[in-house]
């Protein structure tokens, strides 16, 4: 570096680092935060209500723009990983029923997910009602395929025993295929439920279990939180384009379906969880799983005081 050249260069330097100290506290702040990863996303349809036929775009452009606000896929998802995409797909009920995960927003994240360069992806779940009904009645199973995903029928005989560490849950015989892949994308509707009041990302982990569910029902809230840190979550998407909003989680009349068109996405389970809590009309504190959450440092209940983005689509 030439004289002349180097004695720009420290000018420069200088005035930069007086205009750096020169800063409000509160600017330097702003600008540090801007820099910190989305923790949260909320899209919702603003424009006029769409009829029914319309609805599985819809949901294909929330979900692409949830999780564009987070940052894009590929902060979750790196070339050659094996994905599992992880909807409620457990009862025999069609999309408008809302019983399952809508297959549409499940699909789009598949897409997203090879085009992050994902290896492969997979779908499945413990399904209640038997799956051979439930997978192809929710359309996810034909949809999933299409778009490129395996769609895997849980083994009964695959389940391992894992050592999980929680409070009431030490052991739990879990699916090993979804533990052992890079990424669990954790994908539930949101629903009412008739012993946790609502059905979310928490809960929906118990698809990842098998029937021996015993130990589960002496404290849901404890055994669910226990679960849900033994996941380890990285990335939940709430379908709530359509809800269940009462005789969950099964559902089946349609006066219990409410059209929200609205997809959460993000890396807080516990305020993914108070969202769709708060979609059913229900207090965050009021539902035992979420309290115990955040009591156990698993998230903020207040999903407001998170780097939230939300993006109104019209």
């Amino acid at each position: 570096m030439d004289r002349g050249t180097r004695r720009d260069f420290l000018r420069t330097t200088a005035v930069a680092g007086s205009a750096l100290a020169l800063s409000p506290a509160w600017v330097l702040a702003e600008e540090k935060a801007s820099e910190l990863p989305v923790e949260m996303s909320i899209a919702r349809w603003q424009g006029q209500a769409l009829p029914d036929p319309e609805v599985p775009s819809l949901a294909a452009r929330l979900t692409e723009k949830a999780i564009e606000a987070l940052g894009g896929m590929g902060r979750f998802v790196s070339k050659g990983d094996v994905v599992w995409v992880k909807p409620n797909m457990a009862w025999d009920r069609t999309p408008e029923q809302a019983g399952n995960t809508n297959p549409d927003v499940v699909t789009t994240l598949i897409k997203l997910c090879l085009e992050a360069g994902a290896k492969k992806v997979k779908v499945g779940d413990h399904s209640c009602n038997e799956a051979k009904s439930a997978y192809p009645k929710s359309g996810i199973e034909a949809a999933a395929k299409a778009a490129g995903a395996e769609i895997v029928y849980l083994d009964e005989s695959r389940y391992k025993e894992m050592a999980v560490g929680g409070e009431i849950l030490d052991k739990q015989m879990v699916y090993p295929e979804i533990i052992e892949t890079d990424l669990v994308i954790n994908v539930p509707v949101v629903k009412h439920h008739h012993l946790t009041e609502a059905t979310i990302c928490m809960k929906n982990y118990m698809g990842v279990v098998d029937d021996g569910r015993k130990k589960w029902h002496q404290n849901l809230p404890v055994t669910i939180t226990d679960f849900t840190a033994f996941m380890k979550p990285r990335l939940c998407v709430v379908d709530a384009v359509r809800i269940l909003t009462g005789h969950g989680p099964t559902g089946g009349d349609l006066a219990d379906v409410k059209r929200l068109d609205t997809i959460a996405a993000g890396t807080d389970i516990v305020a993914l969880d108070a969202f769709g809590a708060e979609l059913l009309g229900r207090k965050a504190d009021e539902i035992g799983t979420i309290v115990e959450g955040q009591k156990r440092g698993l998230g903020q209940m207040d999903y407001r005081k998170l780097r939230l983005e939300e993006v109104a689509i019209s």
